[in-house]
């Protein structure tokens, strides 16, 4: 017999009201830094469309730069967030922000392979620390049963920036080139990297590093909010980063990740030319075509975000998640010839993938608190990031030599299904404590 949940009382609306108070002032700013961020990530393959030709770079300087963003990413990724555990997000969220607002801004200047290579890394390494700083701040100030729906909040930047990035780089492009006699694709980096630089200052402004240093609220409230945090059930959590790196749980994880992070930039880099090569030559069409899975992820990750965090259930929710992956690129695969139906498999697998990442944050700081907290996100996210090499590299090589993208979506089918594979049966199940449902 299911239970009856009880009605809620004066006190669960006031906490109720008190969480949508923080939510709305920290959330929506970091979800705008994120949307940023990614789209100084990828910005470049939009870029690539007059920057090639009016410097001259081959297909090879291209794809090397675009990939040595990932390589600084990777290196400075654990440095960053260990500097951040010390010196609290405000100061670092805020400098990451300023910083590689600055790089790419400064990718305008660019007139050779060299300075092209020197400022993608630079970009990399100073973005570097942001997506796990701003997760482990979340631990700070939500309790476990409501990360859920905050962390898919915060990764719906992923599906925000694929619906709005696209038009907003074309029209950057289009409608500015020859202004001040700069090209389009100058005034893209300018435009895009002097918000950075705004919201830095902003997140210096609206952050607090943790309840106790917020003004803004009252005694009574802060005495609230630590009870929560401190009530919190932990799994025999690790404290020290050393002590992290030799936890099975750690490695696990950062595979895990490593496959779902592989399945995200296998739409990013991808989906355009899948819609193309099904039979879309406009590039405008194609571009209106890739908001929709997007569209469909953006939905997807709040409403299984909610319903996780509703139920307090997270091991099936991951599971399914990673199923609906690979489900969504094997029918990509299949009907690669058919739009409608290639459209639907992307959409699954963008909503699978996506939602699953929101979810995924949450296992971390299950087992891991302070230094080791800071330092494990950071390694487990910047293993993640090596998706951004293999995983556009491997499809690109199969396509070259086979002339089909079908066998690589395939293999990225397979590596959804080993990441439902660990999340099922590779984790420890104490890692996968039921939470009380959010009221």
């Amino acid at each position: 017999m299911a239970a009856v949940p009880y009605p809620a009382t004066a006190q669960d609306i006031q906490e109720s009201n008190l969480y949508r108070r923080i939510t709305l002032r920290f959330v929506p700013l970091l979800v705008i830094c994120f949307v940023f961020a990614y789209l100084d990530r990828v910005n470049i393959s939009f870029a690539k469309l007059q920057m090639q030709q009016d410097l001259g770079f081959s297909d090879a300087v291209y794809g090397l730069g675009a990939s040595i963003f990932f390589v600084g990413y990777f290196l400075f990724e654990i440095p960053s967030n260990m500097i951040l555990h010390k010196v609290g997000p405000k100061r670092w969220i805020a400098r990451i922000m300023v910083t590689w607002g600055i790089a790419s801004a400064a990718m305008m200047f660019v007139t050779n392979e060299t300075g092209f290579y020197i400022l993608r890394f630079l970009i990399g390494s100073l973005e570097a620390g942001f997506v796990p700083g701003a997760l482990y701040f979340f631990t700070n100030w939500f309790p476990s049963q409501r990360r859920g729906r905050i962390n898919s909040l915060f990764m719906a930047a992923i599906a925000l920036c694929g619906m709005i990035g696209g038009p907003i780089s074309g029209g950057i492009m289009k409608f500015t080139h020859g202004v001040s006699s700069l090209h389009g694709w100058q005034w893209l980096f300018l435009l895009e990297g002097i918000p950075s630089i705004v919201l830095g200052v902003i997140c210096w402004i609206v952050i607090d590093n943790k309840i106790e240093d917020a003004r803004w609220l009252k005694d009574d409230e802060k005495k609230l909010l630590l009870a929560r945090l401190a009530a919190e059930p932990k799994s025999e959590a690790v404290h020290s980063f050393r002590d992290a790196l030799k936890q099975p749980s750690t490695i696990t994880m950062s595979l895990i990740y490593l496959v779902l992070a592989s399945g995200i930039y296998g739409l990013v880099f991808w989906m355009p030319q899948l819609i193309k090569t099904a039979g879309t030559d406009d590039t405008f069409i194609i571009g209106l075509i890739t908001v929709i899975p997007y569209l469909c992820a953006a939905i997807g990750m709040i409403l299984i975000g909610r319903s996780s965090d509703r139920t307090g259930e997270r091991r099936w929710h991951l599971a399914c998640c990673a199923l609906a992956g690979a489900v969504g690129y094997a029918v990509s695969a299949y009907f690669g010839s058919n739009t409608l139906v290639l459209v639907v498999g992307l959409s699954f697998a963008a909503t699978g993938i996506i939602a699953g990442i929101g979810l995924f944050w949450i296992l971390p700081p299950r087992v891991l608190t302070g230094a080791a907290a800071a330092g494990g996100i950071a390694l487990i996210n910047s293993v993640g990031q090596l998706g951004g090499i293999i995983t556009p590299y491997m499809v690109g090589k199969i396509r070259d030599i086979t002339g089909s993208a079908s066998l690589g979506l395939y293999v990225v089918a397979l590596e959804c299904l080993l990441g439902a594979a660990l999340l099922l049966w590779a984790l420890p199940k104490r890692i996968y404590f039921r939470e009380p449902a959010e009221k």
